[in-house]
């Protein structure tokens, strides 16, 4: 058959094939139309030795810092195998159960891949005779351990293995925290023994719900068991509090992806030297939360127990896979550790002028805490928790930890644009084809909640730390209308108002009732404290004192009138009593008292209305004012009574000063 192509031709039909048909022959041809573009054949003689050339070794993921001048680590000189070797010693020791011998054998990597070093680890301690306890199942497998994984890494694993995650249009996962979706504090519970017997709170008010050494141990077996029993565990190695003298080193080993992310992002993140030499842990959280606790253990009231033994350094999570409690479980840790060394735990937020001056935020749910340390003008050095030692004050997390509920980005920008990649999305609804969130719909929850990296936060200050603060405000939703919007505080009141922690919420209005109703959480955080709120309270005036702080009682509330009646203060105005507070400008302004609460209250202020500075000049009803007046005195007389009888100090001339700071009749 003729050539089909020419001189330039690469084929040609020359013989027949079967039923009759031409044979295509090619041949190459010495001058080329048509380069070869084929590459230079890849390194790998298997598929998986070529996805093994995707990945390269890199360090773990850290928070950033601008410190320089790390120090050596004395893990430099051991080899990286060994290195290895002793985190996962340190890993099997706190995974050990206390009644065999020897912790689980652990391996790094995820058992559906390639583990990374096959030689199984265990450590052997000698608590118990072993020849009582037959050797379980668990003791004869590989428990892998996920550790410190990357948020790219943990977002495939949650993907791959966890129903209920997804990834957002905005790039954030979204996931679900079970039944539980939000704290229990009713199953929340502390071991009382010699020590914590005489220095925690105990008793009517107190948030500490005591269990026995026994207990605990019955509890943290069962959820070392579980974790044991998985193929693979998360465990992450990161610290507390961005001072570096006082910071506290945190174990978290946990079964989902999902609080492996969450606890990446609310921790401060070690830089690859802090994680070698990491060591050993200063305290270890187990959270086994898809396993419930055994009923039938003594003190267990329901499926659910958080557990904290202060002695041993350690928290166990029972039945609720809410990853809340780690974080507020940590807290309270700090709230004990840190007052021991001197140091004052705080729940607030904390920001910083660009002339350095510190502004410490206190307020409960609803007062404006977080949209008021929010300014774009100024650092942000934490939106929740913080310390304050002699070196000045620090942020204790190195994330935020935001509520997503009609979550809008004109009002919340940072927020809004925070939620991306590597943020935690917890029960939040979605487009089930665009992935977008719609943040109004409260399906699973009102409680949908954001948890991201403090840097993803525009004017974040890195490292989160500052100077000693220089005002103190104290924020209260007064929906009764006759606190003023701006209050200078003395020394006492201050200590007063701050163990009191007021706001007001409103009632619901399905049967027509729109009263206001008090509420008091102590030190503006009761639900995490440890120690009696007047410690608290001492230490704050103390420092205040020392460095010459002012504090501030600031109503976000209501103005002419009670809830329905008045009017909410208007944030533009709140915004101008915090730019005073700021300035320095209000310690210069003419003061006047008021009657019951003993308020000094500034005759003018720039930018804000003469005439709501005194509340009794907006309400039209002269007697309606002080009725409600004196129904909120009399709601904080009643309030303060449990603390009525406890003595600060070697005398009980502090307890006097702070009781006659309060209203008076």
């Amino acid at each position: 058959m003729a050539n089909n192509g020419g001189e330039k031709g690469n084929f040609s039909f020359a013989q027949t094939g079967r039923q009759g048909l031409p044979k295509i022959q090619t041949r190459k041809e010495t001058t080329e139309v048509c380069h070869d573009d084929t590459a230079t054949p890849v390194k790998a003689k298997t598929m998986d030795e070529l996805h093994s050339l995707q990945k390269k070794r890199s360090s773990q993921p850290s928070t950033p810092h601008t410190a320089t001048g790390q120090q050596v680590s004395a893990f430099n000189a051991i080899s990286e195998e060994d290195r290895q070797k002793q985190q996962l010693q340190s890993i099997s020791a706190s995974l050990a159960s206390l009644t065999r011998e020897t912790g689980p054998k652990v391996v790094r990597g995820d058992p559906a891949g390639k583990a990374d070093g096959r030689k199984a680890v265990h450590v052997e301690h000698h608590l118990y005779d072993s020849s009582l306890f037959g050797l379980s199942d668990s003791a004869l497998k590989f428990t892998h351990i996920l550790y410190n994984l990357s948020p790219a890494e943990l977002y495939e694993q949650a993907i791959k293995y966890e129903k209920g995650s997804f990834i957002t249009e905005s790039g954030a996962l979204a996931t679900l925290s079970g039944a539980k979706t939000g704290r229990s504090p009713r199953d929340k519970r502390v071991v009382k023994d010699e020590e914590t017997e005489n220095e925690l709170w105990w008793g009517k008010g107190s948030p500490n719900i005591e269990m026995d050494e026994h207990t605990f141990l019955v509890n943290r077996e069962r959820a070392v068991d579980y974790l044991n029993s998985l193929d693979k565990v998360f465990v992450n190695d990161q610290f507390l509090n961005w001072d570096p003298e006082h910071r506290i080193k945190v174990r978290i080993v946990s079964a989902r992806a999902y609080h492996s992310l969450f606890m990446h992002n609310m921790c401060i993140r070690p830089t690859p030297e802090e994680l070698e030499d990491f060591g050993t842990p200063d305290f270890t959280i187990y959270n086994a939360g898809q396993f419930p606790c055994n009923r039938y253990t003594h003190y267990m009231t329901s499926s659910t127990s958080i557990d904290l033994n202060l002695a041993r350094r350690e928290m166990v999570i029972l039945g609720t896979q809410y990853a809340g409690e780690m974080k507020k479980g940590l807290f309270s840790v700090m709230h004990y550790f840190m007052p021991k060394r001197g140091i004052l735990s705080l729940h607030s937020g904390c920001n910083m002028g660009k002339d350095g001056d510190v502004a410490l935020f206190f307020g409960l749910s609803g007062t404006g805490k977080t949209t008021l340390s929010t300014d774009h003008n100024r650092y942000l050095i934490g939106d929740d928790e913080h310390c304050w030692s002699n070196n000045g004050v620090s942020n204790i997390e190195g994330g935020c930890y935001a509520k997503c509920i009609d979550l809008s980005k004109d009002e919340e920008p940072d927020i809004w644009n925070a939620i991306k990649f590597g943020t935690v999305l917890e029960n939040v609804v979605f487009d089930e084809h665009t992935r977008e969130v719609d943040y109004s719909e409260k399906s699973v929850t009102e409680n949908t909640r954001a948890a991201y990296p403090i840097e993803y936060i525009p004017n974040a200050k890195i490292p989160c730390v500052g100077p000693h603060p220089k005002n103190v405000i104290l924020l209260a939703c007064d929906a009764f209308g006759v606190l003023p919007p701006v209050s200078k505080l003395s020394l006492a009141q201050t200590m007063y108002h701050f163990i009191s922690g007021y706001t007001a919420l409103v009632a619901g209005t399905e049967d027509g009732i729109k009263e206001p109703q008090a509420t008091f959480s102590a030190c503006f955080g009761a639900a995490f404290i440890m120690m009696h709120p007047t410690r608290y309270a001492a230490m704050l005036a103390e420092k205040m004192q020392k460095h010459g702080a002012t504090g501030w009682l600031v109503n976000t509330g209501w103005s002419a009138g009670r809830y329905g009646t008045g009017n909410r203060i208007k944030l533009t105005h709140t915004r101008k009593i915090i730019d005073a507070i700021h300035s320095g400008t209000l310690l210069n302004a003419n003061y006047t008292k008021t009657e019951v609460f003993g308020l000094e209250i500034p005759s003018k202020i720039e930018g804000v209305p003469a005439e709501i500075l005194d509340p009794i000049n907006t309400w039209s009803d002269k007697k309606s004012y002080k009725d409600s007046l004196l129904k909120l005195g009399g709601l904080f007389k009643k309030n303060f009574e449990v603390f009525v009888n406890h003595k600060i100090g070697k005398d009980n001339k502090l307890t006097e000063e702070i009781l006659a700071a309060g209203p008076n009749f």
